[in-house]
């Protein structure tokens, strides 16, 4: 009965021959100081202990596929605190785009019901949904992660449903938040109107939500791209996530 006096404590998931080499070599963590490495170490740590990863259709998610996901997951983390991913706990993973039926409106305003292909989605019940092969390419600094879009999803839904409104931290001012990201939403969707895309992805035109998640993107990926069309949006992502990538990334956009 005095078992319990002997038990074995969990295993470190971080306690893997292939890592740290596979964090080292993802470009989305190029330039990591010492002390974020390992704040980051501790953010993977407790989200692999709290999320259950589960592959689904048949899939085994490798221990290194585990590693990878994570390490995106908690970069978005890094400078907040465990409790930012606290109200959900499933990460499924499908090996390949996934199929949901749902209902959406477009830019016209007109509702939409039927099938649709995704590499993510954040669920509002609680499950976070990726396919396989997007998390895999998400390390590539090419502005395009689904981890980190749905992730930011995750911490849009904490006050409500995703509407691209966050909570913000003590000290951020929610007036420059909402001034900064509306007027951004509103210039980006004029110049694709008038045929004039900047160089992000036009999904975000979608919502303010997809428009905020989309750019989160970019703020890890695409930093110095970002900070340059969008100045005032990328202030206030620097004081959400409490970190500024163009200090760490170099500058591999071109300049116009």
């Amino acid at each position: 009965m005095f078992n319990f006096l002997h038990r074995r404590p969990k295993p470190d998931p971080l306690d893997h021959p292939a890592w740290p080499a596979i964090g080292k070599h993802m470009p989305l963590l190029y330039g990591l100081s010492d002390s974020e490495w390992t704040a980051l170490e501790a953010r993977m740590r407790h989200f692999l202990a709290t999320k259950h990863l589960e592959g689904v259709d048949d899939l085994e998610l490798t221990d290194e596929d585990r590693l990878i996901i994570a390490a995106q997951a908690c970069l978005p983390i890094l400078n907040l605190d465990d409790t930012a991913y606290g109200d959900w706990s499933e990460f499924i993973v499908y090996p390949s785009a996934f199929v949901s039926r749902s209902t959406w409106r477009d830019e016209a305003g007109l509702v939409h019901e039927g099938s649709r292909a995704l590499s993510g989605m954040a669920r509002s019940d609680g499950p976070l949904l990726v396919s396989l092969p997007d998390t895999r390419m998400g390390p590539m600094l090419d502005g395009r992660n689904v981890v980190i879009h749905e992730c930011a999803h995750k911490l849009d839904m904490l006050n409500g449903r995703a509407n691209g409104s966050p909570p913000l931290h003590a000290g951020m001012n929610q007036a420059a938040w909402s001034r900064a990201f509306l007027d951004g939403y509103d210039r980006f969707r004029e110049h694709l109107a008038y045929g004039h895309p900047p160089p992000i992805d036009p999904y975000a035109a979608e919502s303010p939500a997809e428009f905020f998640a989309v750019l989160s993107e970019y703020f890890f990926e695409l930093p110095h791209q970002l900070a340059r069309l969008l100045p005032e949006i990328y202030t206030q992502l620097v004081q959400f996530y409490r970190q500024d990538p163009t200090k760490r990334l170099p500058d591999w956009t071109p300049h116009h």
